[in-house]
Formats: C-alpha cells, sequence, structure tokens
C-alpha cells in the first residue's frame, strides 16, 4: 500500500500589492537557493527598476544574459532603411556574428541591399458554428454585406488596429474567417485579439441565428508556421535583393556565381523534398539574434523565418538574389521593446518608438539575406566546418 498523493504545492514568492520590487525578485532568489541548492549570482545581477515589467514578466526573479555582438554595417537601400546600419546580435552560437559580418562586407562592396515592405496584415480566426453546411455558406455572404457593422465594433478597442479584409474558408458547418488587421508600429496578436473578439461579439449579436463560436479556429496559425500564412502574409511581407558582381563574390568568399547558381539547385531541390519552410541558408539564426536583442516576442521566430529564396545568373556572369519574407512579425513599439537594454539596441539601429517598424522589418530581411550569403559560400568554399571549429566551440 502507497501513502496518497501530497495535494499540499508550494508556491513561489509572490506579493499581490507590490510584487514588481527588488524585495521581492530577492525574496524568489532566496526560495530558489532554499528548494533546489542553485545560488543565482548572475541571475540576480540587473540594471533596470522591477518596476517596468508588468505586462512582460510574472514572478520576476532575475535575468538571463545573452552575449551581444556587433556586426556591419550593413548597407540598405529600401523604402524606410536607408544608409548604414550597426546589427546587435544577441546569441551564443560562436561564428554567427563573424559571418553575417562578411555577408554585410559583400553587400555593401555590392552597393547596398534594396529593401521593400510588400504587404501587411495581422490575422485572429474566429470559427463560427451553423448548424448545416447551407446556413454557413449563407451566414458567410452576412458576413460580407455587414463589413462596415463589423469593422466599427473592431476598431473601437484599438487606436492604431484597422480590420482591412475578412478571408472566409467553410469545413461542413463550420464558417472560419480570417479578420486581417493592419496595427501599426506594434506585432499585434492581443490588439487583434481583442479587436476580434468586439467583432464576434457583434456578429452573433445581430446575426438573426446568433451563431456560436470560437475566437481563434487555428487558422491564424498564432506562432506556428503555415502555409496559408506563406501565401496571405501575417505581419510584414518583406523582400530583400542584391545584385553580386562576381568579381567581388570571388575576391570575399572565394567561390563564384556559377557555383552559387548551381548550389540553388541542388538547395531548392532538397528544400523541396523536406518540406522546409525556408528554402534559404537559415533565416531563423539572424532573426532570433535580433529578436532577443530588440525585444521581439521570441516565439514568433516559428513564422517570421518562414520564406522564399528567388535567384538569377545574369547574362553577364552577375547573380540576383532575393529573400522573401512572408510572415515576418515584429514591432518598434510596446511588449518587450521599451525594457532597458532592447530600447537601447534598437536605438543603435535607429528604429524604437512610432513610426519606425517598416524600417525594423527592411533592416531584418536585409540581415537574412546577408547570412544566407556568407552561410552558402562557406559551404561551398569548404569553410563551413573549419570555421566553426575556429570560432565556434567554447572550450
Amino acid at each position: 500500500m502507497t501513502d496518497a498523493p501530497s495535494t499540499h504545492r508550494t508556491r513561489i514568492p509572490r506579493d499581490r500589492e507590490h510584487d514588481y520590487t527588488d524585495e521581492m525578485a530577492h525574496k524568489r532568489q532566496a526560495f530558489v537557493a532554499e528548494r533546489t541548492g542553485a545560488h543565482l549570482e548572475h541571475v540576480s545581477t540587473y540594471s533596470f527598476d522591477p518596476a517596468v515589467l508588468p505586462g512582460n514578466v510574472e514572478n520576476f526573479t532575475g535575468v538571463a544574459q545573452v552575449p551581444i555582438g556587433l556586426a556591419g554595417p550593413l548597407t540598405v537601400r529600401g523604402e524606410h532603411a536607408q544608409g548604414d546600419f550597426f546589427v546587435p546580435l544577441a546569441t551564443t552560437e560562436g561564428t554567427l556574428v563573424a559571418s553575417y559580418n562578411r555577408g554585410m562586407r559583400l553587400i555593401g562592396e555590392c552597393g547596398g541591399v534594396r529593401t521593400t515592405v510588400v504587404d501587411d496584415h495581422m490575422q485572429r480566426a474566429p470559427a463560427f458554428i451553423l448548424d448545416d453546411a447551407l446556413q454557413a455558406r449563407e451566414f458567410g455572404r452576412w458576413v460580407d454585406e455587414h463589413l462596415d457593422g463589423i469593422r466599427t465594433a473592431a476598431e473601437s478597442t484599438t487606436r492604431s488596429g484597422k480590420l482591412t479584409y475578412i478571408g472566409q474558408h467553410q469545413i461542413g458547418p463550420l464558417r472560419y474567417l480570417r479578420v486581417n488587421y493592419t496595427t501599426g508600429d506594434a506585432a499585434g496578436q492581443n490588439m487583434t485579439g481583442k479587436a476580434t473578439l468586439a467583432a464576434c461579439e457583434w456578429i452573433r449579436e445581430n446575426h438573426p441565428d446568433h451563431p456560436r463560436y470560437v475566437l481563434s479556429g487555428a487558422i491564424d496559425t498564432d506562432k506556428k508556421h503555415s502555409q496559408i500564412n506563406m501565401l496571405m502574409t501575417r505581419g510584414k511581407r518583406v523582400v530583400a535583393e542584391v545584385t553580386i558582381p562576381n568579381e567581388v563574390l570571388k575576391r570575399v568568399t572565394g567561390v563564384d556565381t556559377r557555383q552559387l547558381f548551381e548550389y540553388r539547385q541542388i538547395g531548392m531541390a532538397g528544400a523541396f523534398m523536406s518540406g522546409a519552410a525556408y528554402n534559404g541558408a537559415h533565416a531563423a539564426n539572424g532573426l532570433t539574434a535580433m529578436f532577443i536583442a530588440t525585444g521581439q516576442d521570441v516565439a514568433n521566430v516559428a513564422e517570421s523565418h518562414s520564406g522564399v529564396t528567388y535567384a538569377q545568373l545574369l547574362e553577364n556572369g552577375d547573380y540576383y538574389w532575393s529573400t522573401t519574407l512572408t510572415s515576418l512579425i515584429v514591432a518598434t513599439y510596446g511588449g518587450g521593446t521599451g525594457l532597458a537594454t532592447q530600447r537601447e539596441c534598437l536605438e543603435i539601429l535607429g528604429c524604437y518608438g512610432a513610426g519606425k517598424v517598416n524600417k525594423f522589418a527592411e533592416v531584418c530581411a536585409g540581415v537574412v539575406l546577408a547570412g544566407d550569403i556568407s552561410l552558402t559560400s562557406a559551404i561551398l568554399a569548404g569553410d563551413w566546418v573549419t570555421s566553426h571549429d575556429a570560432l565556434g566551440r567554447n572550450r
């Protein structure tokens, strides 16, 4: 016979009224030491007032210090980002900053990377539950006819969110509404959730059948990669492109443009065969490092790293290379962007605050392209393993 499991739960120290203080952080650090034996000498060292943290973290205990390396300059010739940018990359992967730095050097010698934000949508996707397929189809028509009322209800909850259109998809008696917004300088997931809740309540009150709904029918694919996002855009759809003279590529990387183009065919086939979300070299590396440094929601890398590389070997031997990020979710205002070190990193880029999100998106795309150029060239030149062996092993 065994003893019944204990129903007592050890609670982490918390103060409902004054939880975001040094005193409460110290109590939780002592709690960790008592319960686990781990002494948080470095976790407990931080330079900001915990009072700034409500809305960003609960049970604040300390900080994770991630090394930041600086790469650049990255020369950008975009609609919103123009000039030379020094890019903070927060990472623990050796060779990453050096590799991106080399790609940025090559781009600079080619005159810079051209960048364009071509689309912008953030979604919440409720599902309405009708009695049968015919009723669900007619419900969809009703939604189209009452878009103005739905828009008014949604936009009443936000200063910066604007409902742009509602996409519709049907399975059996279920009608999925993919409600699309622009969200200003915020990433916008919470904003669109609140706005869509108001819209759904308006629909339920005003539609003659008063249909049931769930706020997310999962085709918004929040923090998950999906093909619908690659086709329809989630966040920013941004393109970075550069034309690389053969002479510059050979001098900087030791490979030529014909080798690049041959490898592109191999890489495209491999990406297709594996079902990869990105057919370039490694978008997630640069984006994750930038996201950590600048206070983005790092889980959004799951969506943001997806994209498509398109390249051409030109008749004169130069190489056109573009990267299209189809669902880049970034912010320059709100969330974690205003915290102490994160704000400083955005300020390095001149991208903190209102009116800067498209500029930041263009820099992100340029960084991805620089990293892809460098890593691909390293694979072809035989430098990939040796560079990691020299710079990437923490002995």
